[in-house]
């Protein structure tokens, strides 16, 4: 029961670290002109996107 508890937790943070890595690769390829035409400000972006996955 322990050792199943502890091999889900793993499991749900290395998804939730995979989800976390790509968003923040794809923040990081947009451009200064992407981020321009988005009116979004690239740390605010990062800053949400490990609100939303971490809590």
């Amino acid at each position: 029961m322990i050792f199943d508890n502890l091999v889900s937790r793993a499991r749900t943070n290395i998804a939730k670290r995979r989800q976390y890595n790509r968003l923040v690769a794809e923040i990081k390829n947009l451009s200064s002109r992407d981020l321009a035409d988005l009116r979004a400000d690239r740390s605010e972006m990062l800053y949400q996107v490990h609100k939303q996955i971490y809590g």
